[in-house]
């Protein structure tokens, strides 16, 4: 048999350069019956010498130039009629063989036609080239002229011989096939063997024989067999959906279908066309998952409570290319998390340890999204809804604020404090990491940052820092977080404590300049007042000890004369000083507030006072003064009647005292968080909120001039969510008081719109 190339036509014009290629008139009928004894052979795929091959291709280039008329239209006429007649006989016998073989002999003849019809078009390369494609329509007039894109016009030799084939061969006996191809294609899905090169050959050529059309090849495909076969495909999963939830359970039933699924995805690859493979898996989910899918959304709830992670998997798999399939199922996953937060956070609402306890249900399920949902966007947006919903939850009817901002500060105090014990520094930005998790989620990021600041304020007041690369660590992470804004005052405060140590530095220096000596080591902490959460209304006066008035002094006059036009106010309520008591059997140091030591210096005279002789000598509130004296009878370095401190108390030093350790402090107590901080620093937050809300809406208005009440509100929400959640009730007083102010008015003729008063 010969084997062509595409190169024939280079080949045979070399071998045929001696012959004229002047056009010559030319026996058509001669020509052709040599011709047509060729074409026999080459059409049926059957042994054509090369010389044979040759000579016929020049005789395609005679009659298409031929003198005085070229004969290119007898020519192809004729081909055409010889094409019709051999695929007559085609039909014949493939009739003649019966339904039982009719498809083995279709594939025979076609696999062999289609192949001869390539070699025919080589053949006739010249034909094809300057005869067909000068009357064809170009791309243009197809796309942008007024021709029909299937226009009727002259189609290529190996075009027309595929047309032929679907005119003669298939369009008789198409039904008769499609019949036997479902047949064998049904028997394939019982598990019976079939040809599967004899079925794949058979439904691709109703493909190949329409390849040629520019806009719709794949018509007679579809027309003849896909859509049968989808529709026989779908009865077929019906029923089987049908009975397979009949027999077996609900786990059970989404292995089956999967296992369906892949079946019918190999069986689509091994018979049909490609276009059908995605229309094949719809029909098969459409059947057996989309039309029974209430059963389906029943049995999520189930599955999700007693996280059957197989059973979810198949779920998430099935459902996911259903139009709103995932719903009910994300809505579960959603109320599961929330309840398992509520239950595991619920008994520890007041202990800081609820962060650990969020991040473990946090972490849990966050695994279980990935594992399961393969990090489905729809199922984390769930784990934060639900996250976000138990770390802000509020009991129903209750007017007390969510603490866990609250708690979450006092989370991050426990870890950044020397206290912590037993904890690495890759725990520890483990779990400074797991607190920005929770953070994240909370509602009341503004009430996390008082709590945060105040906290921050004492860890480094009093020195008590486990380590400041933490420290910077989690005000990195939380300017991440919420940006430059939320942490500036932060910053600050650390940026105070450095310059401090710069002002102790300069101090000495000066003092050494005038040769003056303090008589105590004096240590200073200089703060702006905006950045740091202290406030100078509630500041304690009283009488400076003596042993400290020339140390306030000296400094004062030092930091007038480096900073002039600055005020500095004294915070005694947050000093602290080290104090030796010699006056027991071994010496102490401890470690106590300034208003402390005020307290206990007038011992140095006498071992006991009455209460009014102290408050004289320290000039400190009663209250305030109560309070200190309480403390120091609480560690008993001072004796009172039935240990309790009143304006009527005399106290007295315990010369009897002793403490195991030598060096110890008692400003715990002072230090403590109280009830009245907790509420101040709510009502500060209360007070913030107000002003930023009334900047947000004059921010707007400025931008708008006019604005709707409704739109206004939704801006301002908008603007307010990275701090904090508003209710509509502040807006409106905030609106109310800018009104007052005179920032902006109501537009008149309107009740809903307001206007910038510039």
């Amino acid at each position: 048999m010969l084997e062509l190339h595409n190169n024939s036509t280079e080949q045979v014009l070399v071998q045929d350069s001696r012959m004229s290629l002047k056009p010559r008139r030319v026996d058509f009928d001669a020509t052709w019956k040599l011709l047509k004894e060729t074409l026999e052979g080459v059409i049926t795929c059957g042994s054509v010498q090369r010389v044979t091959w040759n000579d016929r291709f020049s005789d395609v280039y005679k009659l298409c130039t031929a003198l005085p008329e070229p004969h290119g239209d007898s020519l192809y006429q004729s081909t055409k009629e010889f094409l019709e007649e051999h695929v007559r006989c085609l039909h014949q016998e493939i009739i003649s063989a019966g339904e039982e073989h009719m498809l083995e002999m279709y594939h025979k003849h076609w696999e062999r036609f289609n192949t001869g019809a390539g070699y025919l078009n080589q053949l006739y390369g010249y034909l094809n080239n300057t005869y067909i494609k000068k009357q064809k329509y170009s791309d243009a007039d197809m796309n942008y002229g007024v021709f029909p894109v299937d226009a009727d016009c002259l189609l290529e030799i190996g075009e027309l011989a595929k047309d032929i084939w679907k005119n003669v061969m298939i369009d008789p006996v198409k039904h008769k096939l499609v019949v036997l191809l479902l047949q064998e294609i049904a028997k394939d899905r019982t598990g019976y063997d079939v040809n599967q090169t004899v079925v794949h050959s058979v439904v691709t050529s109703f493909v190949d024989v329409a390849e040629y059309k520019k806009k719709s090849p794949l018509e007679l495909y579809q027309e003849i067999f896909e859509n049968q076969f989808l529709k026989e495909t779908g009865e077929f999963y019906r029923h089987e959906a049908a009975r397979l939830k009949a027999d077996c359970t609900c786990s059970e039933y989404l292995e089956k279908v999967i296992q369906r699924l892949d079946n019918e995805n190999f069986r689509s690859r091994k018979f049909l066309h490609s276009t059908s493979y995605a229309k094949v898996t719809h029909e098969v989910q459409t059947r057996m998952v989309a039309d029974i899918i209430d059963f389906l959304h029943g049995e999520c709830k189930d599955m999700v409570e007693q996280e059957k992670r197989k059973d979810l998997t198949n779920l998430y798999i099935l459902l996911k290319p259903i139009h709103k399939g995932l719903e009910v199922l994300v809505k579960e996953v959603e109320s599961h998390i929330k309840q398992q937060g509520i239950q595991s956070v619920v008994s520890l609402k007041n202990d800081p340890t609820f962060v650990e306890a969020m991040l473990k249900v946090y972490h849990k399920f966050k695994e279980l999204i990935a594992d399961v949902f393969n990090n489905d966007q729809a199922f984390t947006g769930a784990l934060d809804k639900a996250c976000s919903a138990v770390i802000n939850h509020k009991p129903q009817n209750s007017r007390q604020p969510n603490r866990s901002p609250e708690l979450l500060a006092k989370y991050c105090d426990s870890l950044l404090k020397k206290s912590t014990k037993g904890v690495g520094d890759v725990e520890l930005d483990e779990k400074l990491s797991g607190s920005i998790i929770i953070f994240k989620y909370l509602d009341d990021k503004d009430v996390f940052q008082r709590f945060y600041s105040r906290m921050l304020a004492k860890r480094l007041i009093y020195s008590q820092s486990a380590s400041m690369d933490a420290e910077e660590s989690m005000i990195t992470r939380l300017k991440q977080a919420c940006g430059y804004e939320f942490t500036n005052k932060l910053h600050r405060m650390f940026t105070d404590v450095s310059v401090s140590s710069d002002h102790v530095v300069n101090f000495y220096a000066f003092l050494n300049e005038r040769n003056a000596a303090l008589g105590v080591n004096f240590n200073i902490l200089v703060f702006q007042a905006g950045a740091w959460p202290i406030t100078q209304q509630n500041n304690i006066s009283f009488h400076i000890p003596q042993q400290l008035e020339k140390s306030v002094r000296l400094f004062e006059e030092f930091y007038n004369k480096k900073f002039n036009g600055r005020k500095l106010t004294w915070m005694q309520a947050l000093s602290n000083v080290e104090l030796k008591l010699c006056y027991l059997k071994k010496s102490y140091i401890v470690t106590m507030s300034t208003f402390q030591m005020a307290t206990l210096l007038p011992f140095e005279t006498s071992d006991s006072l009455h209460f009014s002789d102290i408050r004289t000598s320290t000039d400190l509130p009663e209250k305030e003064l109560v309070k200190q004296l309480q403390t120091l009878v609480d560690t008993k370095i001072l004796l009172t009647h039935e240990n309790l401190v009143t304006e009527n108390s005399t106290l007295a030093l315990n010369l009897t005292y002793s403490n195991k350790r030598t060096k110890f402090k008692i400003m715990a107590a002072i230090q403590k968080e109280n009830p009245q901080e907790v509420e101040s620093t709510h009502s500060a937050v209360d007070e913030d909120r107000k002003l930023y809300l009334q900047a947000a809406i004059v921010r707007i208005m400025k931008a708008r001039k006019t604005i709707k009440h409704n739109n206004l509100i939704q801006e301002v929400i908008s603007q307010a969510r990275s701090r904090f959640s508003p209710s509509i009730s502040m807006i409106k007083k905030s609106i109310e008081t800018l009104i007052e102010k005179a920032y902006l008015e109501r537009v008149s003729g309107t009740t809903d719109e307001y206007s910038y008063i510039a």
